[in-house]
């Protein structure tokens, strides 16, 4: 009887007990997880945008929160008569709340009213100065020219642009869809 005490005595010390962590750091965890998700979001009563992604992170908690699309974005933003007027497709995006930056990488590709479709594997979209940037090599492609580009920046609705470093201008022939020099 006295060896079956001591048993329990020891085997019910809670020093001995494995604890399960209790998640400590919240702001590393999504306050929403979402999958197949297509959104519209407005503004005053206006909707601005409808975003398409297979999948959305929220990180309310983390020091700078931000949104997290992890397997890319399809992004359109629409004027007030409901006309898409930027519509932008990338394999990753991160949007910064406090900041109200988009960061879009990998094959972002971005098309204007006016048809000018403008590729680079890095883009930012500054909603408060109401500006696209970006210091990565970048691809115009007009109705009669290609544009390459080592940096641009460019108003909201990107029909108003600058380069930074322009090259290789190529036109295009209406007859043949090879670039000449």
């Amino acid at each position: 009887m006295v060896v079956v005490l001591l048993f329990f005595m020891f085997a019910c010390n809670s020093e001995g007990t494995d604890k399960i962590a209790a998640v400590v750091d919240r702001s590393k965890l999504p306050v929403q997880h979402a999958i197949d998700i297509t959104t519209m979001i407005s503004d005053s009563g206006v909707t601005r945008y409808r975003i398409t992604t297979p999948q959305w992170d929220v990180y309310d908690q983390a020091s700078q929160p931000y949104w997290n699309f992890p397997k890319g974005i399809h992004f359109e933003k629409f004027d007030l008569n409901l006309k898409v007027d930027a519509d932008i497709h990338s394999k990753y995006a991160r949007f910064n709340e406090n900041e109200q930056l988009w960061e879009l990488r990998g094959q972002v590709k971005a098309m204007n009213l006016q048809g000018e479709l403008f590729e680079t594997e890095q883009l930012f979209w500054d909603q408060r100065m109401e500006r696209f940037y970006s210091d990565s090599i970048v691809k115009i492609t007009q109705k009669t020219m290609i544009i390459n580009a080592i940096g641009f920046e460019s108003n909201q609705t990107m029909t108003k642009y600058s380069f930074r470093k322009a090259y290789g201008p190529m036109l295009i022939n209406e007859n043949d869809s090879t670039a000449k020099p």
